[in-house]
């Protein structure tokens, strides 16, 4: 992460932009602008070696003014309290802008789960739940996976969670394997969920996706999921970037024929790590990092983290550019977005293009209330609907207003929490 950048103040900059275009209430502007509530405490581990590390984690509610709180849980060695009252604030937005009735939470620990036997993640999940369990819940704040944070670990949490309450709460937590309280296309629906908002784009724009070549940052969940389903669109994938672990140091492996979608996840790790060695032999190109964003491409897709759009390499992105679609949170800062909006590409704001993964969640949630599961098929029949709406509402705004996509994005989003706020009698 840049030296010297808060990703919440980041947060709180764009909202207090479009705060002022619509001129929000002084005091409206100031409760939404801060998290209702945090929590930040240890957890003591004993390690397998017999000795104790104490981990510090985090659970930011900022909003439950729409419904319980929504957020992922990451497991990152550079995790801060302000990336997760960013994230926070992001999920609040998120949750509005594709209108289900949940608010914005978040919740991380500061490990690297690369150097953490199995046992000893399982000691931070259910360590992580014992300090916050009374506030988390199915009608309070559900918790999902996020960076580094798999099915598995949720439901480590979950089984943590109905030790302690005495009673089975399956939807106490979202992104649980199948089989045991998750959903099918719960795994695809962030990286689809860009690609459905990308697919919209282009028929706003004249385009046909089958030609056109997108660039990825990150080969995790998203960005996998992302270029699988742009490529049986007909799209073609140029090249992806990952974190190599051996060296901590982020590289792209570029192909302007294609990427084989097969291949590549073959040869990379479960923390998105390709095999360095095996891409090179097949004939893939290995290069720094932010080559992606130099790449010659339609369409840029930041599926990693925060702040990797920014004043420092915005001005590389390659003239042929036309759409840039957010999978990761908050990957673009303001300075970058002010460039981007004078280049004229058409902008996907992170909060609207990766609500796909939010808004299975909600149906994970719906599913578990039931106890009643839905095939696949309707699972991503319904996610496409949501978020195809989603998108032509803030896109007609934007065209409407004459502004830009993420703001419209906030317009909307801002306005359904701020109205909910009203009526409940708390601004």
């Amino acid at each position: 992460m840049q030296k010297g950048f808060n990703p919440f103040e980041m947060a709180q900059a764009q909202f207090d932009r479009v705060a002022e275009q619509v001129g929000l209430d002084a005091g409206v502007k100031e409760y939404l602008r801060w998290p209702q509530r945090e929590f930040h405490f240890t957890i003591p581990v004993r390690t397998d070696d017999g000795s104790i590390r104490v981990f510090r984690g985090f659970r930011v509610q900022h909003s439950d003014v729409r419904g319980p709180c929504k957020g992922g849980i990451r497991f990152h060695p550079q995790e801060t309290a302000d990336t997760v009252r960013a994230l926070a604030t992001w999920m609040t937005w998120k949750t509005a802008v594709v209108d289900i009735p949940l608010g914005g939470g978040k919740g991380g620990v500061i490990c690297d789960p690369h150097e953490l036997s199995m046992r000893e993640q399982e000691q931070i999940c259910r360590g992580w739940v014992r300090q916050v369990w009374k506030n988390i819940g199915p009608v309070q704040d559900v918790p999902a996976p996020d960076v580094m944070t798999t099915g598995q670990h949720m439901l480590w949490m979950m089984d943590e969670y109905e030790t302690l309450s005495g009673g089975k709460f399956p939807g106490v937590i979202t992104g649980k394997p199948v089989g045991v309280g998750g959903s099918l296309g719960r795994t695809e629906a962030t990286g689809y969920g860009v690609i459905y908002t990308v697919r919209e784009a282009l028929k706003r724009m004249g385009m046909d996706i089958r030609n056109t070549t997108m660039a990825c940052q990150g080969f995790g969940n998203v960005s996998q999921y992302a270029a699988d389903l742009f490529i049986k669109y007909g799209g073609k994938v140029v090249c992806v970037s990952c974190w190599d672990q051996s060296d901590m140091t982020s590289y792209t492996y570029r192909k302007m024929d294609g990427i084989d979608m097969a291949f590549l996840t073959s040869i990379t790790d479960r923390y998105g790590t390709i095999d360095a060695a095996k891409a090179i032999e097949a004939g893939y190109e290995k290069l720094p990092g932010e080559a992606w964003i130099e790449t010659e491409a339609d369409i840029l897709q930041p599926g990693a983290l925060e702040n990797q759009v920014n004043a420092d390499n915005v001005g590389k992105i390659h003239e042929r550019a036309k759409i840039i679609a957010e999978g990761a949170n908050g990957p673009t800062t303001p300075e970058a977005d002010e460039a981007i909006r004078k280049r004229g590409i058409f902008l996907i704001p992170d909060f609207l293009c990766n609500a796909g993964g939010v808004t299975c969640s909600y149906f994970e949630q719906v599913q578990n209330n039931m106890n009643y599961y839905w095939e696949k098929d309707e699972v991503l029949a319904k996610l496409d609907t949501k978020m195809t709406n989603a998108f032509h509402a803030v896109a007609d705004l934007a065209e409407r207003r004459n502004v830009y996509m993420r703001d419209a994005a906030y317009m909307i989003a801002i306005e359904r929490v701020a109205t909910a706020a009203r009526l409940r009698g708390l601004v």
